[in-house]
């Protein structure tokens, strides 16, 4: 298996989002560093990381490089986002912030989101989605995001 993110190439409309890493049926430990590295948002995000699903909940250790983001966008799934480290700016229905490491983002069902992580530094999240619809979401208009830089082998936390 390997540790870079899902291939690009084609619209979100003609691809299927990757599947996480699925917990249960003995599987009840993970060491996120070491899972493939799926994209979070191709269409509109920077992020990448290691994703782990359970019946009704996915988590994911993701990292958006330095001075890149993710364009506006919204799904219907909750999202939950915990800074580990780097600085993130974010943008939720119009409401402006800055989140450092210890932070929790919340960004409610249909909300349109947008985020852009420091020029110094990247930053590192734990993330939390319910699964009902999955890991990718809608960007809003039809600014591109910046295109995503190769992933590194792993995410790790320092």
């Amino acid at each position: 298996m390997s540790n870079k993110p899902s291939a690009g190439g084609s619209s979100q409309m003609t691809r299927r989002p990757p599947r996480g890493v699925k917990a249960g049926k003995g599987k009840y430990l993970f060491k996120m560093v070491g899972l493939n590295s799926v994209e979070a948002g191709p269409d509109y995000s920077t992020a990448y990381g290691s994703v782990v699903e359970g019946e009704r909940f996915m988590m994911g250790l993701l990292r958006m490089p330095k001075g890149t983001g993710a364009a506006a966008h919204n799904h219907p799934n909750e999202q939950w986002v915990y800074i580990i480290e780097g600085t993130l700016a974010f943008e939720v229905d119009g409401k402006k912030g800055v989140a450092t490491p210890g932070s929790l983002l919340y960004f409610p069902p249909n909300a349109v989101h947008a985020t852009q992580a420091s020029a110094d530094r990247d930053v590192v999240f734990l993330t939390g989605k319910d699964l009902s619809h999955g890991l990718w979401g809608n960007r809003i208009g039809k600014k591109p995001a910046a295109p995503a830089p190769k992933a590194k082998k792993r995410v790790r936390a320092r």
